[in-house]
């Protein structure tokens, strides 16, 4: 009796650690504040295309960092903007050059879980191009888009409440 409780105690146990060795791996691609010593004023939104990281510069030498989904080769860009309109629950137009690469998508997905900008989605200056959730999560991280910044559901609804429309938007390679 003695021994199988030692053993269901040891599959609990280990069943404990595998349980915090996977939060500590999705922690990692978590929002979180971290020291930003780039020269940007706080409340500008800098883009790290390399790093796969979105930093809304903070006070004091601070910003929150978010994982994000890039362009992909040939799609990236750099430069600077503002966000020109916040949107909740948007619809999803596709670009003329998304439609031709994709003709099976329809002209016009309405707001749920089909469509690509998830729940809220921040315009730019540069014309077609947003910061924007998902429907597809597993996505972020990755270069993955037509040039947007591609964003966990949880972290554009928290990056859309920190902004306003107006803010600086810096995109380095």
């Amino acid at each position: 009796m003695q021994k199988r409780i030692q053993r269901a105690f040891g599959a609990v146990v280990a069943m404990g650690f595998a349980l915090v060795l996977a939060a500590g791996a999705s922690q990692a691609e978590a929002r979180e504040t971290v020291r930003f010593t780039d020269s940007y004023r706080p409340g500008t939104i800098v883009v790290k295309t390399g790093e796969r990281r979105l930093y809304l510069v903070m006070r004091g030498g601070k910003a929150m960092r978010y994982p994000v989904g890039v362009g992909r080769r040939g799609k990236q860009w750099q430069g600077r903007t503002r966000i020109t309109r916040k949107v909740v629950d948007p619809t999803f137009t596709p670009p003329a050059q998304v439609k031709r690469d994709i003709p099976s998508l329809p002209d016009l997905i309405p707001p749920g879980p089909r469509n690509p900008l998830g729940p809220r989605a921040m315009t730019l200056a540069r014309g077609e191009y947003a910061i924007h959730g998902t429907n597809r999560p597993n996505s972020v991280g990755g270069y993955v888009s037509y040039g947007c910044i591609r964003m966990y559901n949880q972290d554009v609804v928290d990056l859309f409440e920190r902004v306003r429309v107006g803010t600086p938007v810096v995109v380095l390679p």
